[in-house]
């Protein structure tokens, strides 16, 4: 006899509980409908994941266990159909993360996760309590239990589902993104799960959560380990998988995409929910002709549609005429409104008013950072009076040494390429193209410049970007000390350059707008260095 599971690789909203529970329940009948005897929902599905400190409040769990009551009731026409939703759980006045079985119209058992994730993005030990106690049903003769998705990380709970008879393991997973993460997480369920001689079904989160990108990238595995049925890349996915005393009979199994079409995807992704779940009514952007705001505009396109994206040229006396060019050729590409202010009379009054305070000063970088900031003024008011939110245009290698001015293309109210370093960048447009040829060549093949003065270029100020993003790389996602990067090759005054201006730079980063998290260290929630510090390596 044979036993069909479901993967419903859901997108939760965090705090929407009714809708979230329309989706369980749309889902579910999905699945029902095509003979499913289990369905298996995300990490905290019915509530969203993060909810960070909503967890905190207890109106929280008592409107959780209210709509999950009433879920419970939706479902009971599925007969016999076994739901297992994720929600938070409060008990003798501890609080868990936990999953329920929802059967029948009832709740049949909860388990509550073992291991707490407190590193890198995550927060649990603030949040929840740990438990140790297995939840091993039976359907139709086969056994499967639950772990909760850092419980798989660690061999404790797997074994615990093991020794308690389980012959398949259930992980519902709110497993955040980063670039190639799914093969990562393929190769920790080898060595902790199917080891047991279990088979495992991985049902992962999707969407966008403020910073963090749900990928969803499901999969099954056999009791060997073998791949065999995995789930699309940032899209929801229904799949149904039947087993077969415990092993499960071959799905279908998505092509794999290039990494830059699952970071592409992920950027469009995180747009389109943030603006989305906000209420947002579309999006502005601030065009200059260069690589950053061209990627942007691409991506917010895909996400929202040309009629929900205006685009603002802003000139001053040193944009080169051929930015201007590329510029009104990429919107008319992407069919976005266009709109040219120029910023000359601004710029003149500001030099006006400061006359007497610069007297005798030779110009530098306040004045270009005046520039930035008429700009950054005029998206503001933009997007005041009509509710579209600023998109900035601001790339990882900028953040990082501050090569971006405070309240000028900083002003913002979402960051979509704060994760993305510039030669990443290049590589996305680059593959955007192959999809269809919305960026113009010149734009990626000019010197970059942020045209604040004459001639500029950003090698002006900066080494190239191959070598700032090889060093950024070392020293701020992996940790590697300025005496290992110099080790690798790189020479040390520009080690000592780069490293300087990252640490001093935390300021502007601490004031820029939340933005996507793509790498597996991002200027974000997992990355937490002090204003104020004196120390050096």
């Amino acid at each position: 006899m044979t036993v069909k599971v479901a993967i419903a690789q859901i997108n939760s909203t965090v705090g929407d509980l009714a809708g979230n529970r329309a989706k369980i329940a749309e889902f579910s009948r999905r699945a029902a409908e095509q003979g499913a005897d289990i369905v298996l929902t995300p990490e905290l599905s019915l509530v969203g994941y993060p909810p960070e400190d909503l967890l905190l409040r207890q109106s929280f769990y008592a409107k959780t266990s209210e709509t999950l009551a009433a879920l419970a009731s939706d479902l009971a026409s599925l007969k016999d159909v076994h739901v297992v939703v994720g929600h938070p759980f409060e008990k003798e006045g501890q609080r868990f993360n936990a999953a329920s079985v929802l059967l029948n119209g009832k709740i049949s058992g909860t388990y509550c996760k073992h291991d707490l994730p407190n590193a890198t993005v995550f927060d649990e030990k603030r949040y929840f309590a740990s438990a140790d106690q297995p939840l091993v049903f039976d359907v139709k003769g086969v056994r499967f239990g639950i772990n909760i998705c850092e419980d798989t990380w660690f061999p404790h709970a797997p074994a615990r589902a093991a020794e308690a008879g389980a012959q398949v393991l259930l992980v519902p997973n709110g497993s955040p993104y980063h670039m190639n993460k799914q093969h990562l997480r393929i190769d920790v369920m080898h060595a902790n799960v199917t080891v047991h001689g279990m088979s495992l079904v991985y049902a992962n989160l999707v969407g966008g959560q403020d910073e963090l990108i749900f990928d969803g990238n499901s999969f099954v595995l056999d009791q060997s380990g073998e791949t065999r049925a995995q789930l699309q890349h940032c899209v929801e996915d229904l799949q149904i998988i039947e087993f077969e005393g415990g092993q499960p009979v071959d799905g279908t199994i998505v092509e794999e995409l290039s990494v830059e079409a699952q970071v592409y995807k992920a950027l469009v992704l995180g747009v389109r929910d943030y603006i989305g779940k906000n209420g947002f009514p579309g999006a502005l952007i601030g065009m200059s002709g260069g690589v950053d705001s061209a990627l942007t505009l691409a991506v917010a396109v895909d996400a929202l549609g040309a009629d929900k994206v205006r685009a603002i040229m802003m000139p001053s006396p040193y944009t080169a005429e051929i930015s201007w060019v590329d510029s009104r050729d990429m919107v008319k590409r992407v069919g976005v409104r266009y709109d040219e202010i120029g910023i000359n009379d601004c710029f003149e009054a500001f030099n006006r008013t400061l006359a007497d305070e610069f007297k005798g000063l030779k110009q530098d970088t306040t004045e270009e950072n005046i520039q930035a900031r008429i700009r950054g003024t005029i998206l503001m008011a933009l997007s005041n009076k009509h509710g579209s939110i600023v998109l900035t245009t601001g790339n990882k290698s900028e953040m990082a040494v501050g090569y971006c001015t405070l309240y000028g293309d900083m002003a913002g109210g979402f960051a979509v390429l704060k994760d993305i370093a510039k030669t990443l960048v290049y590589r996305l447009c680059t593959y955007r193209n192959t999809v269809s040829d919305v960026i113009p060549d010149r734009i990626l093949t000019r010197a970059p410049s942020a045209e604040l003065r004459p001639d500029q270029t950003d090698q002006d100020s900066l080494p190239p970007y191959d070598v700032l993003d090889a060093i950024m790389q070392m020293y701020m996602e992996e940790n590697q000390s300025g005496a290992d990067i110099i080790a690798a090759g790189y020479r040390q005054e520009d080690v000592a350059r780069i490293t300087h201006l990252i640490k001093i730079n935390e300021y502007k980063r601490r004031q820029s707008p939340v933005g996507i998290r793509v790498t597996h260290r991002a200027f974000g929630r997992d990355w937490r260095y002090p204003i104020t510090s004196k120390f050096r390596e």
